[in-house]
């Protein structure tokens, strides 16, 4: 299996590409996708599901075009659907463009499978309402959106975040993990459990 990242848009959001067997999913496309199409197709990779960890803007910029050009279904948390009639969820502030409208389905956490892949989707609210975790343990990797980054966590200060709730989500769902497990955020480089829980200084002593 492969995992590709792709900054995407004016906030260079990482985009990542899990490949296996032939197959892809795409975690985030935040920006115009074009290079994410065009690495699908040099690769003969189909992308089956386009995953959301939440639906700020600068999360899901490429998920119109990215889904009407694969047939690929964009999946996020209906938690953040509110977000959808704000700036946050479309755009429309800080000089940006407000954000065409894309298909959606809901989706809940528990056990599920992508590419052939065992996925656990961890309900990790904090940074938004409807925040998502999807932990690929085959590839030893969590893609965690704005929850946490290397040294430091998302922000709490926008509608549906709050600071208390998003420490117990990566303590729950993400400081559970084995220690090796690689974390890939939404900006930033990658970092990993073992490293967070013990230089992370949002979560000293834990």
């Amino acid at each position: 299996m492969t995992i590709k990242t792709f900054a995407l848009g004016p906030l260079q959001t990482n985009c990542y590409v899990l490949s296996n067997d032939r197959q892809a999913v795409a975690v985030d496309p935040g920006g115009d996708p074009a290079a994410v199409l065009d690495y699908l197709k040099e690769n003969g990779l189909t992308l089956t599901h386009i995953l959301i960890t939440h639906m700020h803007f600068d999360h899901t910029a490429g998920n119109k075009a990215l889904s009407e050009a694969t047939g690929a279904p964009v999946l996020c948390n209906k938690g953040d659907a509110p977000l959808l009639d704000t700036w946050l969820g479309k755009g429309g502030d800080m000089g940006l463009p407000v954000l065409d409208p894309y298909e959606w389905e809901n989706l809940e956490p528990g056990e599920t499978e992508f590419i052939g892949l065992p996925c656990t989707i961890f309900y990790t609210p904090g940074h938004s309402e409807g925040s998502l975790t999807f932990y690929f343990p085959d590839a030893q990797t969590a893609f965690v959106g704005d929850l946490i980054f290397y040294r430091s966590i998302g922000r709490t200060d926008f509608p549906g975040g709050n600071l208390d709730i998003l420490k117990n989500s990566v303590q729950t769902h993400i400081f559970t993990l084995p220690e090796d497990t690689t974390l890939l955020s939404g900006h930033g480089p990658e970092t990993s459990v073992g490293d967070e829980k013990n230089h992370n200084p949002f979560f000293g002593g834990f």
